[in-house]
């Protein structure tokens, strides 16, 4: 998710916290990347980002109040957990470590706060490794073309967004970006039925969407019937294409 300077932070802070850690971080369209263009939105999106991760309410099915719960086994607990000491490994920054978490009464569960990960690259595993838990990466961009480049050279292109008030900067993006799903101001950008569903390059499979229009296609088969009827038909060759007539 592209976070532009002019973008209101509080509102893509909000947006990010829901998209990257609701459901753990095990979903399909979980946001796990944020970049921030320039090295103050970078600052301060980091400065709003990492008050909310610490405060992030982790608890049992049981508790209304959760807002996160644990992760569905403690194999990807440890795999998770693995991947954040990685990045710091391969020199990212991290805001908030949610490794070690133990929860009174529910010392068995497969618990892991939410991670924070500042600085993160391409190269880097948390960058090029799909975490599917409660980590943020945030990479840093130097401009929205440096931005736009970083998803267009990713060989995925699920969904992707952006938050901005320009309007010239959001249809840019929408038409540029070489992704199947965007967001505009919107973190998940998943469709309503009668809309496709579905990525770009090594996130499609086949040749439609999973639905919409493009479910429809999949179960039609096309038949072309080209007719003509000789009372209809002048005297002599016609030279002009069929439809034309």
């Amino acid at each position: 998710m592209i976070v532009l300077p002019d973008a209101d932070l509080d509102q893509a802070a909000d947006a990010l916290m829901g998209a990257a850690f609701g459901s753990a971080g095990e979903r399909c369209m979980a946001i796990s990347v944020a970049v921030p263009v320039g090295a103050e939105t970078a600052d301060r999106l980091i400065a709003r980002l990492a008050p909310r991760v610490r405060a992030l309410r982790i608890g049992p099915s049981t508790d209304e109040e959760a807002e996160m719960g644990p992760l569905i086994s403690k194999a990807h607990r440890d795999r998770v957990s693995g991947l954040i000491g990685r990045a710091a490994e391969d020199g990212a920054e991290i805001v908030v470590d949610g490794r070690g978490l133990a929860l009174q009464g529910y010392e068995d569960g497969f618990w892991l706060g939410g991670a924070l990960l500042d600085r993160v690259r391409p190269g880097m595993c948390a960058y090029d490794e799909e975490i599917f838990g409660p980590v943020l990466s945030v990479v840093r961009a130097d401009d929205y073309e440096a931005a736009v480049a970083l998803i267009d050279n990713n060989p995925f292109a699920n969904g992707t967004a952006i938050f901005t008030r320009d309007g010239d900067a959001a249809r840019d993006f929408a038409a540029r970006i070489k992704v199947g799903m965007v967001g505009i101001n919107v973190p998940i950008p998943v469709p309503v039925g009668y809309f496709s569903f579905g990525g770009w390059k090594r996130s499609n499979f086949g040749a439609h969407g999973i639905y919409g229009p493009e479910a429809a296609h999949f179960y039609t088969r096309l038949k072309t019937v080209t007719s003509r009827w000789p009372t209809g038909i002048r005297a002599g060759a016609d030279f002009r294409f069929p439809t034309m007539n």
